[in-house]
């Protein structure tokens, strides 16, 4: 049973389950997003919903990646998406729990949140595409995709700028502005979504400075004259025009005679001193930029041309003497001169008695022609080329003295006396000697002729004596003669002769005749007139006047013929004279005019023709009277005189009257009798008479004009108008019918003067013009039409009013617009008189309106007056404004209504369409236009409108259109948005609040939203810029509006969080100061407290930006160039965060290096060490040096650019050390060196050197170069020839030389003498100054030798090659005009130091030393040498015989030596206290009681021992014993003892690291008796040390080695040789002193020696 039943209840329970597994599943949970239904962006909130179906008590529970949200447990959840976020955010799912069953459901499907990257702004610049100068615009276009409706906002500098809303902006770039001008940036705002839009990249405006003129001017400064060019150029494009300024004040500098501009040249030619001042140019283009800033001005300097000044001794100078002018400029030297005499510019050339020396003009043997103005000029090669003259001088050459020779009388009358008087006016004690004739007569005393003094006189002067007579001075001072002066002759004559002239003969009656008496011999005569052959006196009369010697017959009448004679008498000598011959006077009547006139009478206006006649001769000129007053009738307009011919012109009636006429001419007669005179009748035209009808006239009428000569018959008219006698002629309007001219429609063109005139064929043929007549067209009435009101307004009465001011009784006709439309009467039209009425006027009514009369009387009708148009209007409309519409309840709204047209308006308030009018209540008042609800009601929502009236037009208004007004019963709520969240210090972050409705005033607050607010705007929006880290934190806004304020709700809180900008540091990699073109260079930028590496680069050069965006941190400029130079910047940008931008690392490039190498020495002497130095820019750093040597150019072979020579690398060719020291083991090492600098890896390269030489003055084994003449200095002009001597079995030699400004150039062409081995210079010049030396096609140098070449007067001649030690040598001062004084007091110098005077020229050094080497030069009075080495060879130690008995010497003294080292040890021991010496000979200075260890701190270790060893008990004096007697040996020895370090003692135990040398060395002493033998030996027991460089010596001794060393001495012997030997042991270490020091011969003065005596 129970079996039973278990089995029913599990058949249950499976039934039971299997039900309820189709119908009762778990509630599924689904996700779906709610809001925003389209794309999310970042800043948006997504709003989730989870929806479980058939319950409603879930709980939710929501995951977010798989991550359960504890604090989200609504059934809808917020989610606020990361303002960056962008992309996929996660995965949402959500599941229910509750309390019943279910109590869960299934989990959602997931939700992914996926996040739209917000559309990019993007700022271009839009003009100009190019660079940006001051004073220019730039255009900014905003672009942002997506969408179009945006509102843009633009940033400088980060910060916002308000006043910019639209998509292009325009900045002006002050005209002072360069570098940056901003930075700029926008982004986009928009109503719908997205609202907003991510910032635009920076964009950097860069303004590039105008560019710079730069000026030259050449020469500067100028010399007045010259010509001078100022060049202005820019650097910067092309096809500039250039304007020139001077001086300060903006003075152009224009064209002109003197200024030439071309192209950016103005020439000055002729500068003169006005010229200087301030220059300063601009340039201008037409292409941008157009201008150029000007650059920095020039001072030009124009000054005179130096003046020469001109001496003359002596002046005055007198005719036969020496003149010396000399011409001098204090300016500058070297000038030639120019001579010149007078003003016309006369050259001086040299000639006979000139001679021109320099500045020297000679004048030999002057003459009077030598006198004169004498000036100079000079001229040289250098600027200034020229002088300026001087002021000229005057030389005068005066003539010797002359004497001068008075005669009185003279000419004298036979038998008078006669007295010669000689003078001479220069100086006085002259005496004289008397000459008559050209026969040097010498006139001698005699009994009529007497001399005293300077006195001749003649008594009873005969005819004999007459002749020529002249004297001559004489005196004992200089001038000792004088000249003769002008001879005067003398004449001895008889009574004179009188002589009559009369003039004219004959005469004509009333002209005037000329009777002149006259004696041909002195003066002051009286004369008497004579009239025929009785003896007449001739008086003074009325017509008859006598003056001096002149009888004067006015009016000449025939009773004055006759025969006249005269007579001279007077007070002096002689006192008559003969009467001359007479002579007959003849007079005759003058002859008469005749006159003719034709036509007489005449007309007015006719030509009168008057012929003047005289029968008498011909070739008359006439002259013309009217009346009887003598009125002359000259030429006139109308009064022609041609010949004998008067013609009048248009004869009027003042011509007529009495006219007659007179001739003249040139010969005689000169004039007629007048003829009988001719009247003269004019008689005046007839005249017209000119009617016109009517007059005035009105247009359009016919008028008449009738033309009459009351004058005989038969006339034709011609008719004119106006004043400047325009001809009427036939025309439509214009009919001339025989007197009459008919106007047709006359016009007011017609109106004017109007006059005629007749004409006929017989006499008079014309005549005058009568009185014109003006005749007037007046114009037909003009109507005036006035209409009022105008403008009209619809609705009311308009009155129209014609008038015409003419006369009266008009009839007016009504037209409206321009097609001639009649205005009738109509129901609101009325007609009335000149009154046209229009009632309820409409906008029909309005147009042009005008008017016309007319009438029956004259004039007929009125012209149209000018139209007026009638304006109607439609009466004003109101306008109402609600604020604040919608408006919430418990506000103030404001409604306010107003008509624009005129003013003074009341207005009546409507609600709603059924004319509700809106009265004053407690809620409600109206105040003027204004109509004020308080406490705002749902109940006042609803359409309001108004209506305006008013007591004057328009009294009323149309009611504009109705607001509707909208009372919203709730308080609305602001919300605060950020555009950023988290930004660094320094940027501007902007803050949004935004209502539900316009005209809110925001409140933004920080922290608490009941605090002060922290702004107040009217904008929706407020931007903190430059933002600190204290600006973070939480912020609200609300809104207010109204008064009393109406508020907002809070909005909620927006978090801002502010961090420190990170900084980004930019490092250069190589971090050289000094890069070269085509390095590599590497940039670094750093972000320094930016957080994660996320970071893009970007990089600027010059502040602009050059690379835009770069995701890696180093920036590799391979290889670089010159124009990658500037100053660099980088910045980090992340997303729209930037870094703060770098340091600026100044990138400097220079062109490739070429270093510069310098040998030292440059000449060598045999076993010097030489050091090469390469030095490249010193600004640039870890260089690798490269040493070469030039050989024949070789393929394979680095070589120079032009292969004239390869290189050839030294051993240890690469060294990191700027030098290179090179020890010649062998051959001198002479030829060329190059070097080169490399760095970096790869190395890169400069370029190589200049080769520099290295030269040895030794000749060589296998070559060697000779001059001749054998001297260093040799005079221009003179030959040279260089010798290239081969001693081996090289080829190939060619001589090769190097100058300061060329190297390497082999004998050329231009040396006119070349054979295979010397090269000759025919006539040397400074440019062949330099190093000559011959080189072999393999590369060997022989000895080289400087030559120098010089144009002075003076060389020194000093040996080419080394002189040896030893040798004598001579110095010889040469001059280049040896012959005149050959030899001469001469100065000679070495190393700019006298040394020595010689008077023969020559110096000799009889035995040079190493010292006597240095710079000589030799200086006289003809000048001074250039300077010359002298090179000093030292000659190695003496030959191996010498060296030999050396060796043997010091093998026989070593055994001494031994015995020496242990006394000395010993008395050094026992006499450790002091040091004593005992010096025999020669003296020596002596030093006791010293501290030997301040010995050794002051001297190091210098203080030596000295004793004297005998091998015998003689006494001291056996040396001088030895030498009186004969020969004798002496040996010295000096022991030089010091305390050794301990170390170096052990050390001394290893012979083979401490050897001893012994150095021996000779010399032959002289002394009185014989020779002395002299030898000196030096030990050194020092340790030998081995040093850095591996040096080959001919000696085993290095300078740490311990020497022996044997000395010459010379010891005073008095009977004969002596051999003296010195031995001196030093037990040291040597110290290497800063200076040398000479040792004393033979003992050191701190020495102590040991003298050796033989037994």
């Amino acid at each position: 049973m129970e079996s039973t039943l278990l089995c029913v209840l599990l058949l249950l329970n499976t039934y039971i389950n299997s039900g309820h597994s189709e119908d009762d599943a778990l509630p599924t949970a689904s996700v779906k997003i709610v809001t925003p239904q389209s794309l999310l962006y970042p800043g948006e909130t997504v709003t989730l919903q989870c929806d479980i179906s058939n319950y409603t008590d879930w709980t939710y529970r929501w995951f977010r990646d798989n991550h359960n949200l504890p604090s989200q447990t609504s059934k809808a959840i917020d989610i606020t998406i990361p303002i960056t976020q962008t992309g996929q955010v996660s995965q949402y799912r959500c599941e229910g729990l509750r309390t019943g069953r279910p109590q869960r459901s299934q989990p959602s499907v997931v939700v992914t949140i996926s996040v739209t990257a917000l559309p990019t702004a993007s700022v271009k610049i839009v003009t100009p595409q190019s660079l940006l100068y001051p004073g220019e615009t730039v255009t900014l276009q905003c672009d942002i995709s997506d969408y179009t409706d945006w509102t843009y906002r633009w940033f400088r500098d980060n910060h916002h700028l308000p006043s910019q809303t639209s998509k292009a902006i325009d900045i002006t770039i002050p005209i002072t502005q360069t570098g940056q001008a901003g930075q700029y940036r926008c982004e986009g705002l928009r109503t719908d979504r997205p609202q907003r839009s991510q910032p635009s990249v920076v964009v950097t405006i860069s303004v590039t400075a105008l560019p710079k003129t730069t000026l030259t001017v050449k020469p500067n400064p100028a010399f007045t004259g010259e010509t001078v060019t100022l060049m202005c150029s820019v650097t910067y494009a092309s096809r500039w025009n250039y304007q020139w300024y001077k001086d300060r004040n903006y003075n152009v500098v224009s064209q002109s005679v003197r200024h030439t501009i071309t192209g950016n040249t103005l020439t000055i030619s002729r500068a003169a001193e006005s010229d200087q001042g301030l220059y300063w140019c601009e340039g201008n283009r037409v292409s941008r930029p157009t201008s150029s800033q000007p650059g920095d001005p020039v001072t030009l300097t124009v000054e005179a041309l130096p003046k020469t000044t001109l001496t003359v001794k002596p002046n005055p100078a007198f005719t036969g003497e020496t003149v010396t002018l000399m011409c001098s400029v204090t300016y500058a030297s070297r000038w030639n001169y120019q001579w010149y005499k007078d003003r016309n510019y006369n050259v001086v050339s040299q000639s006979v008695r000139h001679t021109i020396t320099g500045n020297t003009l000679t004048i030999s043997r002057a003459a009077e022609s030598d006198q004169g103005l004498y000036w100079c000029e000079g001229n040289r090669v250098s600027r200034p080329t020229s002088s300026q003259p001087g002021d000229p001088v005057t030389l005068t050459v005066e003539a010797l003295p002359k004497t001068t020779l008075t005669v009185k009388p003279n000419p004298a009358k036979t038998g008078e006396k006669v007295t010669l008087k000689c003078s001479v006016t220069y100086d006085s004690r002259w005496n004289y000697q008397w000459y008559k004739d050209w026969n040097y007569n010498v006139v001698s005393q005699s009994a009529r002729h007497t001399i005293t003094g300077n006195t001749l006189t003649i008594s009873r002067a005969a005819e004999s004596d007459q002749g020529l007579y002249w004297c001559e001075g004489n005196r004992v001072s200089r001038p000792t003669s004088s000249q003769p002066g002008d001879p005067v002759t003398l004449t001895v004559e008889a009574l004179p002769k009188t002589t009559l002239t009369v003039k004219p003969n004959p005469a004509f009656t009333g002209e005037t005749v000329t009777l002149m008496c006259s004696v041909t011999y002195a003066s002051r005569w009286n004369y008497q007139w004579y009239k025929d052959r009785n003896y007449n006196v001739v008086s003074q009369s009325v017509r008859h006047t006598i003056t001096g010697n002149t009888l004067t017959i006015s009016r000449a009448a025939e009773s004055d013929q006759g025969l006249y004679w005269c007579e001279g008498n007077r007070v002096s000598r002689p006192t008559s004279s003969q009467p001359g011959d007479p002579v007959t006077l003849t007079v005759e009547a003058l002859p008469k005019t005749t006159l003719t006139v034709k036509p007489n009478p005449a007309y007015t206006g006719e030509k009168v023709t008057l012929k003047c006649s005289v029968t008498y001769d011909s070739r008359w000129n006439y002259q013309g009277y009217k009346d009887w007053n003598y009125n002359v009738v000259s030429q006139s307009v109308r009064h022609t005189i041609t010949g004998n011919t008067l013609t009048i012109s248009r004869a009027a009636e003042s011509d007529q009257g009495l006219y007659w006429c007179e001739g003249n001419r040139v010969s005689r007669p000169t004039s007629s009798q007048p003829g009988d005179p001719v009247t003269l009748t004019v008689e005046a035209l007839p005249k017209t008479t000119l009617t016109v009808k009517p007059n005035p006239a009105f247009t359009g009428e016919t008028v008449t004009l009738m033309c009459s000569v009351t004058y005989a018959s038969r006339w034709n008219y011609q008719w004119y108008k106006d004043r400047n006698y325009n001809v009427v002629s036939q025309s439509v309007r214009h009919t001339i019918t025989g007197n009459t001219l008919t106007i047709s429609r006359a016009a007011e063109s017609d109106q004017g003067l109007y006059w005629c005139e007749g004409n006929r064929v017989s006499r008079p043929t014309s005549s005058q013009p009568g009185d014109p007549v003006t005749l007037t067209v007046e114009a037909l009435p003009k109507t005036t039409l006035t209409v009022k009101p105008n403008p009209a307004f619809t609705g009311e009465t308009v009155t129209l009013m014609c008038s015409v001011t003419y006369a009266s009784r008009w009839n007016y006709q009504w037209y409206k617009d321009r097609n001639y439309n009649v205005v009738s009467q109509s129901v609101r039209h009325t007609i009335t008189g000149n009154t046209l009425t229009i009632s309820r006027a409409a906008e029909s009514d309005q147009g042009l309106y005008w008017c016309e009369g007319n009438r029956v009387s004259r004039p007929t009708s009125s012209q149209p007056g000018d139209p007026v148009t009638l304006t109607v209007e439609a009466l004003p409309k109101t306008t109402l404004t609600v604020k604040p519409n919608p408006a919430f309840t418990g506000e103030t709204v404001t409604l306010m209504c107003s008509v624009t047209y005129a003013s003074r308006w009341n207005y009546q308030w409507y609600k709603d369409r059924n004319y509700n009018v809106v009265s004053q209540s407690v809620r409600h008042t109206i105040t003027g236009n204004t109509l004020t609800i308080s406490r705002a009601a749902e109940s006042d929502q609803g359409l309001y409108w108004c209506e305006g009236n008013r007591v004057s037009r328009p009294t009323s208004s149309q009611p504009g259109d109705p607001v509707t007004l909208t009372v919203e019963d709730y308080q609305p709520k602001t919300t605060l948005t950020s555009d950023k969240e988290n930004i660094f210090t320094g940027d501007s972050v902007t803050l949004s609040c935004t209502a539900e409705s316009p005209g809110w005033k925001f409140y933004l607050y920080r922290h608490r939203p009941d605090s002060t607010p922290v702004t107040t705007t009217s904008g929706y929006s407020y931007t903190l810029s430059w933002v600190s880290v204290s600006d973070g934190g939480q912020y609200w806004c609300r809104a207010g509006r109204g008064d009393p304020i109406y508020y907002t709700l809070y909005s909620d809180p927006v978090q801002i969080n502010i961090t420190e900008r990170p900084v980004a540091v930019l490092t250069l990699q190589p971090n050289w100061t000094q890069i070269f073109i085509r390095e590599t260079v590497t940039m670094r930028c750093d972000i320094q407290g930016g957080g994660d590496s996320n970071w893009n680069y970007i990089w600027y050069n010059n502040s602009q930006l050059f690379i835009p965006f770069n995701t890696k941190p180093e920036y590799r400029i391979s290889p670089v160039y010159r124009s990658n130079s500037g100053s660099y910047t980088c910045e980090g940008v992340k997303g729209n965060k930037f870094s703060k931008t770098s340091d600026a690392v100044q990138l400097t490039v220079s062109d490739q290096p070429q270093p510069v190498l310098s040998i030292s020495p440059q000449w060598l002497n045999p076993g010097d060490s030489v050091t090469l130095s390469c030095e490249v820019d010193k600004t640039s750093i870890a260089w690798r040096f490269s040493w070469y040597r030039t050989v024949p150019y070789r393929a394979g072979l680095p070589s120079l650019s032009d292969k004239s020579y390869s290189l050839q690398p030294l051993s240890d060719n690469v060294t990191s050390e700027d030098s290179y020291t090179q020890i010649p083991a062998g051959p001198t090492p002479t030829g060329g060196y190059v070097c080169r600098a490399g760095r970096g890896d790869p190395v890169y390269d400069t370029l190589y050197s200049e080769p520099q030489f290295l030269w040895s003055g030794d000749l060589q084994s296998s070559v060697s170069l000779t001059v001749n003449p054998n001297t260093t200095q040799h005079f221009t002009s003179k030959s040279l020839s260089l010798i290239c001597e081969l001693k081996g079995n090289s080829t190939g030699w060619r001589l090769k030389r190097h100058t300061e400004t060329a190297w390497r150039s082999e004998c050329p062409s231009t040396w006119r003498s070349i054979t295979e081995s010397t090269c000759t210079i025919t006539s040397l010049t400074t440019w062949y100054s330099g190093v000559f030396w011959c080189e072999s096609g393999s590369g060997e140098n022989s000895n080289a030798v400087n030559i120098t070449v010089n144009d002075g007067d003076v060389i020194l001649e000093s040996p080419v090659h080394p002189v040896t030690e030893g040798d004598s040598v001579t110095l010889t001062c040469t001059f280049r005009h040896q012959g005149t004084n050959p030899k001469l007091n001469t100065d000679f110098y070495k190393d700019g130091t006298l040394i020595k005077n010689e008077t023969t020229g020559e110096m000799t050094i009889p035995t040079v030393s190493k010292s006597d080497e240095g710079f000589y030069k030799c200086k006289s009075g003809e000048g001074e040498s250039p300077e010359s080495w002298v090179t000093v060879r030292v000659v190695a130690p003496g030959s191996s015989t010498s060296v030999l008995v050396g060796v043997v010497v010091g093998l026989l003294v070593a055994g001494v030596l031994l015995v020496i080292l242990l006394v000395l040890l010993v008395r050094y021991q026992n006499r450790k206290g002091s040091c004593f010496n005992r010096i025999f000979w020669p003296p020596q200075p002596q030093r006791t009681n010293q501290d030997p260890q301040q010995d050794q701190g002051s001297t190091q270790g210098d203080t030596n021992i000295y004793d004297t060893i005998n091998s015998s008990d003689n006494n001291d004096n056996d040396v001088a014993g030895a030498s009186a007697a004969g020969p004798r040996h002496v040996t010295y020895t000096q022991i030089n003892l010091k305390k050794l370090d301990k170390k170096k003692k052990e050390k001394r135990n290893y012979p083979q690291e401490n050897p001893v040398y012994s150095e021996v060395k000779t010399g032959k002493a002289t002394a009185a008796a014989g020779p002395v033998n002299v030898t000196y030996a030096e030990v050194d027991l020092q340790k030998k040390v081995k040093t850095k460089k591996k040096r080959e010596t001919a000696t085993p001794p290095e300078p740490e080695s311990v020497y022996s060393l044997v000395k010459p001495y010379t010891a005073p012997a008095a009977a004969g040789p002596v051999d003296v030997t010195y031995v001196e042991v030093d037990l040291q270490k040597k110290v290497k002193t800063k200076k040398k020091r000479e040792r004393a011969t033979p003992p050191e003065a701190d020495s102590v020696y040991s003298r050796l005596k033989p037994r």
